[in-house]
C-alpha cells in the first residue's frame, strides 16, 4: 500500500492531520539540503552547473564557493526569475534549457569536461534517468562531483516504512525549524498532499512524481556512475554523491 496515493480513509484522515501541522510549521525541503551540497563541493570549484536552478536560491549559495556558476532550467518563468536576480553578477549565467540541450551546447562550445561540480536538487526525477546521469558525467571534469537530491517512488516494504517515518518526522522538523506557527495568510498548499510542504514563492515550479524507485536509481547509478554513494534522507529525499575518476573508462 502506497501511503502517498492510498484511498484508505484512516490513512487519509491521518494525512490531513499531518498536513495541518505541516502548514503551521512549513519548511523548504530543497533548501534544507543546500548545506549538504556546499559541504560536498570539491575544495577548489572553478565552475559549477546547477541543473533545474529555479529562482536561483542554490545558485546564490554557490556564489561564495565557486568562481563561475551556470544555471539551467527548462521552465520559462523559473529561468527568467533567476536570470533577473543575477543579471548584475558577471560570475553567474542562467539559461532556459534542459540538461540535454546544455550538454549539446557544451559539446559545441568546449564546456564538456569542464565543470568541477554538477548539482541537481529536485530536478533529476523530471528527466530520463540514464540520459541525465550520462550527460552530467560527461560535463564533469576529472575529479569533479555530481551532487543530487531527488525524490524516488516507493516500491517495497522498506520504502513504505521510510515514507511513514518521513511523514511522522516532517512536522517535527518543521516545528524545530519554525517553532512559531505560520500566520494564516502565508500557509502554503502542499505540493505533495498530506506529505510534503513547500514554502510559497511567486513562481511555482512544475511538480512531477518520481517514475523510478531507489532500487532502480541505485542499479542505474552502479552502471553509469559506479561508486556513487546513495543515502535515504529526511524530507522524502535521497541524496547521490559521485566523484568522477581522474581517468574514466567508458
Amino acid at each position: 500500500m502506497d501511503i502517498r496515493t492510498t484511498e484508505n480513509p484512516v490513512i487519509r484522515w491521518a494525512g490531513r492531520g499531518l498536513k495541518r501541522l505541516n502548514d503551521r510549521h512549513p519548511w523548504n525541503h530543497n533548501h534544507h539540503f543546500h548545506p549538504w551540497i556546499l559541504r560536498s563541493l570539491p575544495a577548489t570549484s572553478g565552475r559549477v552547473l546547477d541543473v533545474g536552478c529555479g529562482r536561483g536560491d542554490l545558485v546564490a549559495a554557490l556564489c561564495a564557493h565557486a568562481g563561475r556558476i551556470d544555471g539551467i532550467d527548462p521552465d520559462q518563468a523559473m529561468a527568467y526569475a533567476s536570470a533577473t536576480r543575477f543579471h548584475e553578477n558577471p560570475r553567474v549565467r542562467i539559461w532556459r534549457r534542459t540538461l540535454a540541450e546544455h550538454s549539446e551546447h557544451a559539446e559545441h562550445s568546449g564546456l564538456l569536461g569542464t565543470y568541477d561540480a554538477v548539482t541537481m536538487v529536485a530536478s533529476l526525477h523530471h528527466m530520463d534517468l540514464d540520459e541525465a546521469l550520462l550527460q552530467a558525467r560527461d560535463l564533469l571534469c576529472p575529479g569533479g562531483r555530481l551532487l543530487v537530491v531527488t525524490l524516488v517512488r516507493p516500491a517495497g516494504a522498506l520504502d513504505q516504512l521510510w515514507d511513514v517515518a518521513n511523514a511522522l518526522a516532517n512536522p517535527l522538523i518543521g516545528m524545530l525549524k519554525h517553532p512559531r506557527p505560520a500566520p494564516e495568510p502565508s500557509r502554503p498548499a502542499s505540493r505533495e498532499p498530506g506529505i510534503v510542504v513547500q514554502e510559497p514563492h511567486e513562481f511555482s515550479p512544475p511538480v512531477r512524481e518520481a517514475a523510478w524507485s531507489l532500487a532502480t536509481l541505485r542499479e542505474r547509478a552502479d552502471l553509469i556512475v559506479p561508486g556513487a554513494v546513495l543515502r535515504r534522507r529526511e524530507g522524502f529525499r535521497v541524496t547521490l554523491r559521485w566523484q568522477k575518476p581522474r581517468e574514466l573508462t567508458a
